[in-house]
C-alpha cells in the first residue's frame, strides 16, 4: 500500500477555505501562523511516509497477539510510538500548562487525516490518548488534571474509552455498569465493557480507561450516565 498526503488540498481548505489569519484573532487561535503549519504539515507527511505507511501491512500480515496473557503489538509499532513521540506529535494541541504545544486544533484535523489514511491500526491509540486529555482537561479537578494529564500527554501512559457492553452499542441509555460510592471519594465499578480499542498493548507503562458507569440514584437513560476514570 502506498498513501501520499494531499498536502496542497489540505493547505487550501487551512490557509484559504476556513482561514488561518481571522483564527489568529480567537480565544485558542494563538499561534496560527501560516508559515507554522506548512512546516508542520510538512514533517507530518514525512512521519506518514516513512514511518506509518510502511507499517500498515506489518499490522495486516502480524496482527497483535496474547502472549502469556500479555498483548504484544504488531512488529514495529512500539518503536513508531516512540518516534510519534519524540516528534512532539501526542502533544500538539494539549494544553501548555501541563506539557503540550497549545496549538489550535485545526492544525491537528489535516495530521489526525493523513495519519488515519495511512495506518488507522496505530493511529487510534493516539487519538484515544487525545480524546482522554480533552474529557480530563474539560472535566476533570485541578488534582485529576495534575495527576493524568502530564503522563498521557508525553505519552508514558494512554488513555482508552469504555463505553460498549453486550446490550449497549450505539443506544448508550441501555448502559448497566454500576458505579457505588466506596466512602473514601472513589468508586467500585461494576458491570460488562467490550470493544475497547487499544485496551491493552505493550507501548506504554500505564492505561487510563474512562468508563461510563451508573450511580444508584441516576435517573435512566443518558441523562444518568457519568464518567470515571480507572
Amino acid at each position: 500500500m502506498n498513501y501520499i498526503p494531499p498536502l496542497n488540498d489540505m493547505a487550501f481548505v487551512v490557509k484559504e477555505l476556513l482561514g488561518l489569519e481571522p483564527l489568529a484573532a480567537l480565544p485558542g487561535g494563538e499561534g496560527a501562523e501560516a508559515s507554522l503549519f506548512d512546516a508542520v504539515l510538512a514533517e507530518s507527511a514525512r512521519l506518514t511516509q516513512e514511518v506509518l505507511v510502511p507499517l500498515n501491512s506489518v499490522g495486516d500480515h502480524e496482527p497483535a497477539h496474547l502472549d502469556g496473557g500479555k498483548v504484544i503489538t504488531p512488529q514495529g509499532f512500539k518503536t513508531a510510538y516512540e518516534q510519534f513521540l519524540a516528534g512532539g506529535w501526542n502533544g500538539l494541541t494539549a494544553p501548555v500548562d501541563f506539557g503540550g504545544q497549545g496549538l489550535p486544533s485545526i492544525f491537528a484535523a489535516p495530521l489526525e487525516e493523513m495519519w488515519h489514511g495511512a495506518n488507522m491500526a496505530f493511529t487510534l491509540g493516539p487519538l484515544l490518548t487525545r480524546g482522554a486529555v480533552e474529557a480530563i482537561d474539560y472535566a476533570g479537578t485541578a488534582a485529576q488534571k495534575a495527576r493524568y494529564l502530564p503522563n498521557l500527554i508525553t505519552g508514558t501512559w494512554m488513555g482508552t474509552m469504555n463505553l460498549t457492553e453486550p446490550q449497549a452499542g450505539s443506544d448508550l441509555g441501555a448502559l448497566r455498569t454500576r458505579a457505588v460510592p466506596a466512602g473514601d471519594g472513589t468508586y467500585r465499578l461494576t458491570g460488562q465493557k467490550i470493544f475497547i480499542t487499544y485496551g491493552d498493548q505493550d507501548w506504554t507503562e500505564n492505561i487510563i480507561h474512562l468508563v461510563l458507569a451508573r450511580l444508584p440514584d441516576a435517573p435512566a437513560g443518558v441523562r444518568g450516565l457519568s464518567l470515571f476514570i480507572v
